[in-house]
């Protein structure tokens, strides 16, 4: 099992930037993806962005628009999602998650059984 926790979340102005970041433990592989998801109220959880862990290729989701940047250190097994220019938008719980072996898409919330408690981002206007 993977055991993932988030930190970083806060409460900010609209145009600041935070960086959340996801230390992974447990058992892993290094085929696996790992991504951020976040759920605003009222809303369905919703991709970001993700990573795989070997090879570092990167996906984000079109409302991103070069605003945010996923990252990882291998070494540390830890996760980042550096938010930039935020917006109350962007408000939500940020959850990281860790998929399978055999990822098929890399947005695919049901191919990452793997999640963190989340950390909330609050973005005022």
């Amino acid at each position: 099992q993977v055991q993932l926790v988030e930190s970083g979340g806060g409460l900010v102005q609209t145009g600041d930037s935070l960086r959340l970041s996801c230390a992974a433990s447990g058992r892993t592989f290094s085929s696996y993806a790992m991504a951020w998801f976040r759920q605003a109220p009222g809303k369905e959880r919703e991709f970001v962005a993700s990573i795989a862990w070997i090879g570092g290729t990167k996906y984000y989701a079109d409302f991103v628009k070069g605003r945010f940047a996923i990252s990882k250190d291998n070494a540390k097994n830890t996760l980042y999602l550096q938010l930039y220019r935020l917006e109350p938008e962007d408000t939500a719980v940020y959850y990281c998650a860790a998929s399978v072996p055999g990822l098929t898409a890399w947005n695919n919330i049901r191919e990452y059984p793997y999640w963190g408690q989340g950390t909330q981002v609050t973005v005022s206007s």
